[in-house]
Parts: C-alpha cells; structure tokens; sequence
C-alpha cells in the first residue's frame, strides 16, 4: 500500500538533509523524482548515481528565493516527466539571529526561503494537480513553528507561517483531490545540526530531554513525508504531524 509506482515527485532542496532522505525513500517505494538543489551539484548527482538502479530521478538547479527559477524548474519537470503528483516543500535555512542584532536582510532571506518559496512552489504546482484531480503537498515545517524559539524567531515565524499556510489550503484544495498536510521535525541529526551537535554532552543533553531518549534521523522525518504521500493517508488533511520523539505534544 505504500507503493508510489508511475508516481512523480517533486523534492525541493533534495541534495542532502531530509529532502536526500525523501529523495531515496520516494525511489525506493517506486516514484519517479524530481529534485531540486542550489549549490551542492556534487551531492546532488552522486545521490542520483547511488539510485540508478531505481526509477527515473533528475535534478534540477534552483534558487528558491525567485520565482522566475521557480516557474521554470516546475515547467522543466511538466516537460521531463509530464505531471507532479506530490510536492514536498522541504528546501529551508536555519540560521541564528537575536532580535536586537538580527538585520532585515536576514529576516527577509529566511522568510523569502523557507516560507515565499513554500508558496511559489505550490502556486506553480496546484494548476496541474487541479487539471488531473489529484495532489499531495506536504510541507516541512517544524516544532519552532509551533511553540517558537529563542533567538530564531525570524526561522519560527516563517514556519508558523508555513503551517498556517498548510491548513489554509487543506480548506481551499481538498474538493479537488488534493490534500495539504505538513509534517513538523523537532531536532534532527543532519548537515544544517553538525555543527550543534559537534558537542556531545550537548546532543545527549537534548536526546535526554525526549521521551524516546533519542534524536530524529533524517530517515525518520522522510518515513512520515513517504505516509502522508501514500494511499495510506488519503483522509488526512490539514494535519500537523509532528515527529519528535514526544518532546513538543501538540500538532
């Protein structure tokens, strides 16, 4: 059931992280991937050279913070692959900013990135979706969005907005197949947490402080985006998925 055969998924931000995770995961189960990256050309085709066994996968260079590369990644995959069933909305920045230091310009890079990109993706993807009365759009968003976070409210509020924008569209899409769900990581042991995390007694400390006593691999969060994308989760709509061993109870 949780076959995604002749499926075509679109990744933003695949190269590496949770949308690497999504990527091999997605493959794996028999979907056809689109992924998009910025910088790391290298990651982003050795991973597809790890899956040529699989089924078709391309990349796709992409800077999220325009709307033109946006447009024309999304009309470049319609061409490749000749529809998008499920959009995950992955591709984000974490970076620290206190309130009193923190610039507008990098305010405006986190929300343009992690909550304008979210909304230009899924404008340009809903026309096809509502032409083939069919859609999956799941969005990354995180426990920050939920309960907020010191001294990254800038990356809190554009998450906030992400799962606002998650249920709004649940309301708007859903009488044409379409369903809009997001699922909200709490720590997670990736490339954008090395450098936190560099310190043990730290990552235990915060392992410590989950019921399940551990921290979400990127695998984790990838099995619950592969769920709401399947068959499986076809009457779920508007959910906040929150998967974080426990540590924020609310979704």
């Amino acid at each position: 059931m949780l076959n995604l055969e002749k499926k075509v998924v679109l990744i933003t931000g695949g190269s590496s992280g949770i949308g690497a995770a999504c990527v091999k995961l997605f493959a794996k189960a028999g979907a056809n991937v689109a992924f998009t990256y910025n910088k790391n050309k290298g990651a982003a085709f050795q991973l597809i050279n790890s899956l040529s066994n699989e089924n078709k996968i391309i990349a796709y260079k992409t800077k999220i913070e325009s709307e033109t590369s946006i447009n024309k990644t999304v009309k470049s995959v319609l061409n490749d692959f000749n529809r998008i069933d499920i959009l995950v909305n992955n591709a984000g920045v974490w970076e620290e900013g206190k309130i009193e230091e923190m610039t507008l310009e990098h305010w405006d890079r986190t929300i343009k990135i992690n909550l304008t990109g979210t909304f230009l993706f899924t404008k340009a993807v809903v026309p096809h979706m509502k032409k083939n009365k069919y859609g999956r759009i799941i969005n990354i968003s995180s426990t920050a969005g939920q309960r907020g976070e010191a001294t990254y409210s800038h990356y809190a509020a554009s998450k906030g907005g992400m799962i606002s924008f998650t249920k709004s569209l649940a309301a708007e899409l859903g009488e044409f197949n379409i369903t809009t769900n997001s699922v909200a990581p709490g720590w997670v042991i990736t490339e954008m947490t090395d450098e936190v995390f560099s310190d043990k007694k730290y990552l235990k400390k915060e392992a410590d402080k989950i019921p399940t006593k551990r921290i979400a691999t990127a695998e984790d969060i990838a099995g619950s985006v592969l769920f709401l994308a399947s068959d499986l989760a076809r009457q779920i709509n508007g959910e906040i998925l929150n998967v974080n061993g426990g540590s924020v109870l609310c979704g």
